[in-house]
């Protein structure tokens, strides 16, 4: 009986330092690569900012004159009122 309480108490210390020695490896292990990470981090540069949007278009002028005949046309016909006529205008050369 001395020897197999031996046997089971070998085992079990060695079994306990097996894994005090693996978790202290992991824990290592992830120290470093979250170190590597945040260098990765601060060494890489920002990403360029979007470009601006682009500026309208120089055939604003014609379109808007277009618009505008549409308007005359349909406040013409009734369909607008001088209200509603001189809001959209407003609104188109504003």
């Amino acid at each position: 009986m001395p020897g197999l309480l031996r046997g089971v108490a070998r085992t079990a210390v060695i079994a306990g330092t097996a894994t005090a020695v693996s978790n202290r490896v992991s824990r290592r292990q992830a120290g470093r690569w979250s170190q590597q990470e945040y260098d990765q981090q601060q060494a890489a540069p920002p990403p360029p900012p979007p470009p601006p949007p682009a500026p309208p278009a120089d055939d604003d002028m014609s379109s808007k004159l277009d618009q505008l005949q549409k308007l005359g046309e349909l406040k013409a016909q009734g369909l607008l009122t001088e209200e509603e006529f001189a809001q959209q205008k407003s609104r188109l050369l504003g």
